[in-house]
């Protein structure tokens, strides 16, 4: 895992200096090693930070060229299955021997490009990358990112300098970059506390979008042509829907723990120490146990705990590493550990991002890094198997009230929003007397309030887009909004909405919301992260699956609990999902409720001209009031806020 960045342009430069300077900036990302390398008279020039993973020696270093000289690639990620493709190189490149000067995958990944052209090369590779590849002979230069994102890659143009870096921080070295915000962005972000693909928050500025090759040369001065897909998750899930796996549940689950174990014993290889997150629910348990399944020695798991009780997991994942005999790290954090991180996140993000499991991450990946130089993580699993509520709750809900007149929906949502949901709390109490134990839920109040948010939806589609949405009208708070969300958010047509609604969270949330916090919560302390569950051929074969294998009785990832029932009893894993999460709505009210103030400041908020203090301060007024929580509402305005201040 490393930092790169780079630009090309036919101005005059010190190309040292200003590499090195924007090199600089991502040596969290890579301390052990730096890299820099240009060629002025073709107007390009790379620039490399070195997480040292595989083959630790000066061998791996970068920029790094091809045997022929022809290419120049500045690479982030890990090639799971470059020794069968050094092997296949070995033994079929059209009778000609390659000398490896090393054992790293990036040489593997120059010499698979030399023999069979970039898209062939990616074709055969599993795993994680964002790199620059540089053709000398065609003198253009080629960005290229992994099939899910699991790496981030920006790019743009900067006056006549076209630059791209792991992350925007790069950017800002470079002398004439302006940090102008993009409102359309802006108001994207309201609604989905990230900024999605390919927008950045900056003008100019994009994302590149994952699976997708980026080509250009100093004749397109000024122009982003569009990048052109080389695997496509829309594409792989209709082909999956049209080619149903036709065996039975059994072989459903054999082959699915064959493709994880395989994934898993790719991605344990290392020349440094590796480890694995473990929060005691389906996702991570299946992973470590999958580890341990193919370890001679105890795997080193890492769970954080809160003083919280109801925050706090940490027993559960006792329990899984206690079966399975790993090498288990617990700490148990305090409110104030917590919130010591608040001032970290804007630097580590960048960009605003408010997902606010982006706190506890950071400390488990803290936690992780003091033993370890790699993690495995169980992402990803919820978008390929139904494991979200959405999965199963809106295709519920619609087909009870969607032949229900809407008029009579809105005076539900209506009748639902004239108590607060606290004194809805207080009717349930009252009713919890005189009904049969379990039959009111818990937080009652909120979950009515949810329910009337999206009951008059016109459409399924509409439900998911607002249960996705901080705000639903984001343009109510951002001055002169503007512009649509990306293409990424047009809708799929799968023939069923539950899997719609997981090919819209396997393009969406899971890149630009899942892997960024995990990306840049690892990367900030320098710890390398693996997540097996995107490995594309689990990705493929998932989509070929029948619905019923995924969710099964109203319950989500009915197939992996059964791969999973073969390594760890049920009944440690039998309780209710619940998130990475941190108690915010009562940390705002609390030791946080005067940073909170200063940050929402109404005269603050005017001032800088981008959002609209008036919504804002009233929904804080709520909040503090306890009428209700809008922390959902208030988390994305305070990160941005934060965010502002840095700049």
């Amino acid at each position: 895992m490393c930092g790169i960045t780079g630009l090309l342009t036919n101005d005059l430069i010190d190309w040292q200096r200003t590499l090195r300077s924007m090199a600089d900036q991502l040596s969290h990302r890579g301390p052990d090693d730096s890299g820099i390398w240009s060629d002025a008279p073709s107007g390009i020039g790379m620039a490399h930070r070195r997480l040292s993973i595989l083959d630790l020696s000066a061998a791996g270093k970068q920029p790094m060229h091809s045997a022929s000289g022809r290419f120049t690639i500045c690479y982030n990620g890990e090639i799971y299955n470059f020794a069968e493709i050094r092997e296949e190189l070995s033994t079929s490149n059209f009778g000609r021997s390659i000398a490896f000067r090393g054992r790293s995958d990036t040489e593997v990944l120059l010499a698979a490009i030399e023999a069979w052209g970039l898209e062939d090369a990616i074709a055969r590779c599993r795993g994680m990358f964002a790199f620059a590849l540089w053709d000398r002979t065609e003198r253009i230069l080629h960005l290229v990112r992994d099939r899910i994102g699991e790496k981030p890659l920006y790019y743009g143009w900067v006056g006549s300098a076209f630059l791209f870096a792991s992350e925007l921080k790069a950017f800002k070295e470079f002398q004439g970059f302006k940090c102008e915000i993009d409102r359309a962005a802006l108001t994207a972000y309201m609604r989905f506390a990230y900024v999605p693909t390919p927008m950045t928050i900056y003008q100019g500025i994009r994302k590149l979008v994952p699976g997708t090759i980026l080509t250009l040369s100093l004749r397109d001065v000024g122009a982003l042509p569009e990048p052109k897909p080389y695997w496509s998750a829309r594409d792989v899930a209709n082909q999956g829907i049209n080619k149903v796996f036709s065996g039975t549940d059994a072989e459903a689950a054999e082959r699915l723990d064959q493709l994880l174990r395989q994934t898993i014993g790719q991605q344990m290889v290392a020349d440094v120490p590796l480890g694995a997150f473990l929060s005691g629910g389906i996702d991570s348990s299946a992973v470590v146990a999958l580890m341990q399944a193919q370890s001679g020695r105890p795997v080193k798991t890492f769970t954080i705990g809160f003083d919280e009780p109801a925050y706090n997991e940490s027993q559960q994942a006792a329990d899984v590493a206690r079966h399975l005999k790993t090498d288990h790290t617990e700490l148990i954090v305090t409110a104030q550990d917590a919130m010591s991180v608040i001032p970290k996140l804007s630097t580590l993000y960048d960009e605003p991002f408010a997902d606010s499991s982006q706190i506890p991450t950071h400390l488990v990946s803290e936690l992780a890094r003091r033993h370890v130089t790699v993690s495995l993580s169980g992402d990803g699993a919820d978008e390929l198997f139904g494991g979200y509520n959405r999965h199963t709750w809106v295709d519920k809900l619609w087909r009870r009230v969607g032949r229900v007149p809407r008029i009579g929906r809105q005076a539900f949502a209506e009748g639902a929003t004239m108590l607060s949901p606290n004194s809805w709390d207080a009717v349930f109490n009252l009713l919890s007397r005189v009904l049969p134990a379990g039959f009111v839920p818990r937080l009652p109040g909120q979950k009515l309030h949810k329910l009337a948010g999206v009951i008059d939806a016109k459409t399924p589609q509409e439900m998911y887009r607002r249960l996705a949405s901080q705000w639903q009208s984001p343009d109510s708070i951002v001055l002169n909004a503007g512009g649509q969300v990306a293409s990424a958010m047009t809708w799929p047509d799968l023939g069923g909405i539950a899997q719609e609604i997981m090919l819209m969270d396997l393009v969406t949330y899971l890149p630009d919301d899942i892997l960024t916090k995990v990306d840049r919560a690892a990367m900030g302390v320098s710890l390398e992260t693996r997540v097996p569950f995107i490995d594309h051929h689990i990705v493929e074969f998932s989509w070929t699956l029948p619905l019923t294998m995924k969710i099964r009785n109203g319950e989500g990832k009915w197939l992996l609990r059964q791969v999973l029932d073969r390594y760890i009893p049920r009944k440690l894993m039998e309780r209710p999902k619940a998130g990475f999460g941190v108690p915010i709505d009562d940390w705002l009210r609390g030791p946080l409720r005067d940073w909170a103030d200063s940050l929402l400041c109404e005269r603050r908020i005017r001032n800088e001209g981008y959002l609209n203090p008036v919504p804002i301060q009233k929904i804080w007024k709520e909040h503090l009031s306890g009428a209700r929580s809008t922390q959902h509402q208030l988390w994305p305005v305070l990160m941005f806020q934060a965010w502002l201040d840095g700049q």
